[in-house]
């Protein structure tokens, strides 16, 4: 994933060294930079409202706190990325850090990703089939859920990142050609294709969410719930939106990014996809700045404490503003009282003369 000294072994027996220009290190540097304070910030708040200013859990928030932890986690590599392009793509603490670093970065990506789909398959099954489902199973069954993710997730990443295959040691998230190695390139095909698949659960889903809403408004404009679970769908569709704008651009790349990996293809095009391959995982992370957002739209308590936070804000400033203003106007009345001092002990002075 890095941008120079691309070291390749084509299909032939003849090698090739190609190497690619470095002009994104430090732009990667400066937006993984603006990615951490926001995203670090967003996702810090949100955990305090959900485990100490509102405990009560639900479905939805159980999945939001589990996103949150994913992205607190993802936070944590994103120095690491930073130092590394701002340092000229040179990596000085070891192999085993790069590959925890690497390796936890992608895996809190996924989970996230996971936990979005699993989020909207829960907002259709309680718009789309409706009322009667008992709330306590349906937190008990999202527990499980997100326990066996985390799990699955770690039983998967833990071997990837204590196996010992490296030997650039100054390297770390570099362009590799898996030409010898095409077992990982099938590994990442089969992710990509599972994503998609997500996607597309994902988008049935608000599909029939929205076919259904319509349906209940024609038949009956009346509708008693009609208006909330309108709401409740509009505040959903913007798991869509993290979906096509954060990762559906970086799987699209990907797709591009694995053929040149396990073909033998012109050094051009390889950097040209590593270059891709980089500005896309940038929007991957930007996910970690939105989702702060979803919580404020699907979780009202913490959509009520932020409201506070900001009109607390906004009153001290209020006051701060006031208490300027009176300043002002208190230094701008001083020089007209001792004015009007001056003249009285002029008056007094005279009529004590006369």
């Amino acid at each position: 994933m890095a941008q120079t000294n691309l070291t390749t072994t084509p299909a032939s027996n003849e090698s090739r060294h190609c190497e690619a220009q470095e002009e994104l290190q430090t732009s990667l540097a400066v937006l993984y930079t603006i990615i951490f304070i926001p995203g670090l910030f967003g996702n810090l708040v949100a955990l305090w409202v959900f485990f100490f200013v509102h405990s009560k859990k639900n479905s939805v928030r159980v999945f939001l706190i589990n996103i949150a932890l994913a992205d607190l986690l993802l936070m944590v590599c994103l120095p690491f990325r930073m130092i590394y392009h701002s340092q000229g793509n040179r990596w000085r603490l070891g192999p085993t850090l790069c590959s925890v670093v690497g390796n936890l970065f992608y895996m809190n990506m996924y989970m996230s990703i996971t936990l979005l789909g699993m989020i909207s398959v829960d907002r259709y099954l309680k718009i789309y089939r409706g009322v009667g489902m008992d709330g306590r199973i349906t937190t008990r069954g999202s527990i499980v859920a997100c326990a066996v993710t985390w799990a699955g997730a770690m039983a998967f990443i833990m071997p990837i990142m204590m196996s010992k295959n490296r030997t650039q040691t100054d390297r770390c998230f570099f362009y590799r050609q898996l030409l010898e190695d095409k077992w990982k390139a099938y590994i990442n095909i089969a992710v990509v294709v599972i994503f998609f698949l997500v996607f597309i659960i994902l988008m049935t889903s608000y599909v029939k969410i929205g076919y259904y809403l319509r349906k209940k408004s024609l038949e009956n404009p009346d509708f008693p719930s009609a208006s909330h679970y309108k709401r409740s769908a509009k505040k959903s569709f913007f798991i869509l939106f993290l979906f096509t704008v954060c990762f559906v651009p970086y799987h699209l790349v990907r797709i591009f990014y694995i053929k040149t990996q396990i073909t033998d293809t012109s050094c051009f095009l390889r950097g040209m996809a590593d270059r891709a391959n980089e500005i896309a995982l940038v929007f991957s992370a930007f996910n970690s700045c939105l989702d702060p957002v979803m919580y404020f739209l699907l979780s009202s308590s913490v959509r009520r404490e932020v409201l506070r936070l900001a009109g607390r804000v906004l009153y001290l400033r209020e006051v701060v503003v006031n208490r300027v203003n009176s300043s002002t106007l208190e230094m701008e009345r001083e020089p007209v009282s001792n004015k009007g001092q001056l003249r009285i002990s002029s008056v007094v002075i005279d009529n004590h003369k006369s």
